[in-house]
This record gives structure tokens, sequence and C-alpha cells, in this order.
């Protein structure tokens, strides 16, 4: 699978720790930036609440044609909960 390049612009302190960060692990530049990007996305999935995980997926959301008291008719609750 190819990958897709991108640029990315960095202020020239942050460019030269990178680059000392780099040279210090033996790691290339982009390795450290993909790790770190990698890092903050999986953090930001981490802070998602179940609603927004939901709502992500495309889970949650207005259905058409319904009745609108389907939270509310008890008739609509007939058998729930039974096995």
């Amino acid at each position: 699978m190819k990958d897709d390049r991108i640029t990315v612009r960095f202020p020239a302190e942050l460019r030269r720790r990178l680059k000392a960060a780099a040279r210090r692990t033996g790691t290339r530049e982009s390795d450290l930036v993909r790790g770190a990007v990698e890092r903050q996305l999986a953090a930001d999935d981490d802070t998602l609440t179940a609603y927004d995980h939901a709502k992500k997926a495309g889970l949650i959301g207005a259905v058409r044609g319904a009745s609108r008291d389907l939270s509310t008719n008890p008739e609509h609750f007939e058998g729930f909960g039974t096995s």
C-alpha cells in the first residue's frame, strides 16, 4: 500500500527539537511525527463518550416515517423487556 504524503510547517525551534530527537533515537523525523499524530488521534478517541462514538458512526439521528410518540406512547412498549 502506498503512503500519502503531506507537507507540514514547523517553527524553527520545533524543527530543531525534532531533528535532535531523531538523531538521539536513531529514528527518522517522519516516523516521530507519524507516531505523535497516531498517539494524539488515539487520545482523542479515548475522550469520546458512548454518545459521541454512536453519533460519529451514524447510529444517532431522525427516523423518517415513524410515529412521533415512540418514546412516550405505552403501546410501543408492549412486550418490551420480556424474553
